[in-house]
């Protein structure tokens, strides 16, 4: 377990090799030409349309299909089987099934540790596939998909794997002739639902903890990027997961969601996505079984830039913690605090930044950022640039569409932007950077403890005093010093207040597959108590 992947210094090895010619595309910023080029064929089939129903690939009951969208174009790349509350319940069965007679849970912790690594070596071996579906599927850069996301899934896969057989209860002494031992064993059939900003990386951190606990699955993919999860699926059996282990459905939110949420044979619930809708899940599961829920959701996480920090740094960590993934990241720093003694230094700065960043097709070698997701994420953008504008933050670059075609926006930054502002307030999920200044340390973490979200924030300090007390002060599940989304397999993370409940990744993320049993046998004449 000592070899790890950190996201934000992958990403900087990337941009590294970037910032070398970046006076050569000086000339690219803001040009049209990259967005309204031909787009580059993907070089990958995409072969595994159809739901995965107890280890086979099947037609929805319906035999609806809905299409999912090229993000640089808007053209339909596939039609995809369309599941719906009878394919809920077929999932459910296969799953319920293969938890309750089926060997997953009952073949020894060491087998199902090297079925997980098999299925970590595939990933490996169809690195590129995989990446290619997700760039074409989500609009994010290849060389993101290809060298950052899809080996993370491999590492986290790897992670679980060796927490397998490391899975105990504990004996516990009691106060008369007892014997006492607690178990942990698996919950049963996991509900989960995964978003469509890291389908994959949140494809994996679902089913890695849930697998290694010895749980069965029914997972629910984003209807807008359905197509990594099935090319996986076909991988399955290969790596030698039973038939029912892992059943995946496509599908819409307000049918295979609510269904699977409300199904009253589904032990327990995961979802990553927006607020509301993790209100609704809880709703739902509340009303069925009372199935506990694990929820990661939405962020305005604050980027803090102290008076004594290193400017150059600070300016290009807080464009990537904004800026990373078309700014559809939940824990992205879209509230960037900027003490005022060096807040002029730092907005020209971050302004100039924000003009060299190459955008264009995600598959072209180079791009920095590519479209949003689609129509419905890019008109929401808009909106709150236009509110920005509106409510008198000055808008410094960007606010528009990139191109003629395709859901791209220019790299935007708003400067004098107050707290009662919506940008200041919600989250945009999109390319739009915010700076706001502030005077000390009292004011500043009081303004970024205001929000109604928790989930992480970054601090920037070359004072480590500094840097504890705002670590211990912040209302947030991660606080990055001097470094912002520094991910691991081995990190928990999960938010505060409106940010979620509970963690993923490491160990805390078992305890969500877990329950926990007492059991107490009498000691007759025991040597010792």
């Amino acid at each position: 377990m000592a070899a790890r992947v950190f996201l934000s210094r992958s990403v900087h090895l990337l941009s590294k090799g970037k910032r070398s010619h970046l006076g050569r595309i000086a000339a690219y910023k803001y040009s049209t030409a990259a967005a309204l080029e031909d787009p580059i064929k993907p070089t990958v089939n995409v072969d595994h349309t159809k739901l995965f129903i107890n280890g086979q690939f099947v037609d929805s009951a319906s035999r609806k299909t809905f299409p999912t969208l090229d993000p640089r174009t808007g053209e339909v790349i596939a039609h995809i089987a369309e599941g719906d509350a009878e394919d809920i319940n077929r999932a459910v069965a296969a799953a319920r099934k293969a938890f309750d007679e089926g060997p997953w849970p009952r073949m020894t912790a060491y087998e199902r540790s090297k079925i997980l690594l098999r299925l970590a070596d595939l990933i490996e071996k169809h690195n590129d596939q995989i990446a290619t579906l997700e760039t074409w599927d989500t609009g994010k850069p290849y060389a993101q998909a290809a060298k950052i996301e899809v080996p993370m899934v491999v590492r986290l896969l790897r992670y679980y794997a060796g927490w397998a057989d490391k899975i105990h209860g504990m004996t516990i002494p009691a106060d008369g002739p007892y014997h006492v031992q607690t178990l942990h064993e698996p919950i049963g059939v996991a509900g989960q639902i995964i978003p469509w900003n890291f389908p994959l990386l949140m494809f994996s951190w679902k089913i890695g903890p849930a697998l290694a606990c010895g749980n069965t699955i029914v997972l629910k993919t984003a209807e807008q990027t359905p197509l990594s999860a099935l090319y996986v699926a076909n991988l399955l059996q290969e790596a030698g997961l039973p038939e029912g282990v892992l059943n995946i459905i496509s599908g819409f939110g307000a049918t295979a969601g609510a269904s699977l949420c409300s199904h009253m044979d589904v032990d327990k619930l995961a979802f990553t996505g927006s607020t509301e809708t993790g209100k609704t899940i809880l709703e739902l599961a509340a009303k069925s079984n009372l199935k506990p829920v694990t929820l990661e959701l939405g962020g305005k996480s604050p980027f803090i830039v102290c008076e004594d920090a290193d400017i150059d740094t600070a300016v290009e960590q807080a464009h990537f913690a904004l800026f990373f993934n078309q700014g559809q990241c939940c824990c992205a720093g879209s509230r960037t605090y900027v003490h005022e003694k060096v807040y002029d230094e730092f907005l020209e700065k971050a302004k100039a930044r924000a003009l060299k960043r190459v955008v264009g097709d995600p598959f072209k070698s180079g791009t920095e950022q590519g479209p949003q997701i689609d129509s419905k994420q890019f008109d929401k953008i808009m909106k709150y640039i236009r509110s920005g504008v509106d409510s008198g933050a000055t808008l410094e670059t960007g606010g528009e569409q990139f191109g003629k075609k395709g859901y791209y926006i220019k790299p935007t930054v708003f400067s004098n932007v107050k707290d009662d502002m919506l940008i200041a307030q919600d989250e945009i999920f999109g390319p739009v950077q915010s700076i706001l200044k502030f005077k000390d340390l009292d004011e500043v973490v009081r303004r970024a403890n205001s929000s109604r979200y928790g989930l992480a924030a970054g601090v920037f300090s070359q004072n480590i005093d500094t840097a504890n007390t705002l670590a211990r002060a912040l209302r947030v599940g991660t606080v990055w010093i001097n470094c912002f989304d520094t991910f691991d397999a081995a990190i928990p993370f999960g938010g505060y207040k409106m940010s979620g409940q509970g963690r993923e990744k490491g160990e805390y993320g078992l305890r969500n597959y877990l329950q926990v049993k007492a059991v107490v046998t009498p000691l007759k004449n025991p040597a010792w108590l």
